[in-house]
């Protein structure tokens, strides 16, 4: 069984989902404090390299974070 936890977001007027694990949702959610966690996202997706999947660039930007925090 899988821990993924899958939620659907709207970006550039598009329906899409993303599965990410628990523990990078609550740094996504900490990040997006005082924000909408779906605009903190779409901030992501629109910055992130092409070839990048969606949810491989909101972990990097988990680790990034707390990096930073450290």
């Amino acid at each position: 069984m899988s821990d993924l936890i899958k939620r659907s977001f709207t970006l550039s007027r598009h329906r899409t989902s993303i599965a990410l694990e628990p523990e990078f949702w609550a740094v996504l959610e900490e990040m997006s404090a005082g924000h909408s966690l779906a605009s903190l996202i779409a901030r992501i997706d629109t910055t992130r390299p092409p070839e990048r999947p969606l949810a491989s660039a909101l972990r990097v930007a988990c680790l990034t974070s707390l990096k930073a925090r450290l």
